[in-house]
């Protein structure tokens, strides 16, 4: 009965080592497909972060203000290609123009400020900028999510590969074990043989 559960411990060993190794594999290849994907869309969109010397003098309501410079600056000059950049971009830079612009009001509110006053052609067009501005902000922040989904399945595939190897290695140390049931004692002539 030992020797069966064993060999059935054993089957499940390598069974779950099978597993884990071929859930890394395909984690490993959604992260790559991701990752490469949301670089590739970001990378045709063609976006530069202001050349570094825009960032030398920064001020309230101008193209670069001063709380761009902790997040924004560090990318100057730079395509934007990563789901960190693209963050940075979209909450650090499109969203300050936008609240600056619109006094911190949001495309709601003053969508309904233009419903409200349809000869107001100046409102018009600045809700036409900012729905143009939100749609980039929301497209870049959702590169963003799916740079992130690509780097947690990329730990994931690490953390599957490492498990499918113990597995693996806890197996085969299982069947060197089995094959090897014990140490046998030789039995030297003129001993006493005791049973125990």
């Amino acid at each position: 009965m030992r020797r069966s559960s064993s060999f059935w411990a054993l089957i499940a060993g390598f069974a779950g080592a099978v597993i884990l190794l071929a859930a890394g594999g395909l984690m490993l290849w959604g992260s790559t497909y991701v990752h490469n994907t949301v670089r590739n869309q970001l990378s045709a969109q063609q976006i530069y972060f202001p050349a570094k010397a825009a960032f030398a003098h920064p001020k309230a309501g101008s193209e670069i203000t001063p709380s761009m410079i902790p997040s924004v600056s560090q990318y100057a000059g730079q395509q934007l290609l990563t789901g960190q950049q693209a963050e940075a971009y979209a909450d650090n830079f499109i969203a300050v123009h936008i609240a600056n612009m619109t006094g911190g009001k949001t495309y709601s509110q003053l969508s309904a400020e233009a419903m409200a006053q349809p000869a107001n052609t100046k409102l018009a067009a600045e809700v036409n900028t900012v729905f143009k501005g939100e749609t980039l902000r929301s497209m870049l922040l959702n590169a963003y999510g799916w740079w992130k989904v690509s780097q947690i399945l990329f730990i994931a595939s690490i953390a599957s590969f490492a498990l499918g190897g113990l597995a693996l290695l806890a197996s085969l140390f299982g069947l060197t074990l089995r094959h090897n049931p014990g140490i046998l004692h030789e039995v030297i002539e003129g001993t006493p043989v005791t049973h125990t």
